[in-house]
């Protein structure tokens, strides 16, 4: 085996391995980006949640000064 052909196969790992590095980059940065969206999305169910249960304790107050029973009501979801 030739110089000429372990060079040739030394480059073309270190092709491979380049390629390889530049595409676990490109993962981890996808991975943060998402991240950083789950996050993001996190606080923003955290913030509805709150404000739903504001208007629940509104529509609760509301009802019981109207006389109604919420806990009679056919909800699908409370």
């Amino acid at each position: 085996m030739g110089l000429g052909s372990t060079a040739k196969k030394v480059q073309k790992i270190a092709d491979v391995a380049e390629k390889v590095y530049s595409k676990l980059q490109d993962l981890r940065e996808q991975i943060e980006a998402m991240r950083e969206t789950v996050e993001e999305t996190n606080d923003r169910v955290a913030e509805l949640e709150a404000e739903l249960e504001d208007q629940r304790a509104i529509l609760d107050a509301l009802a019981e000064k109207e006389g109604i029973d919420t806990s009679e009501l056919d909800v699908e979801q409370r």
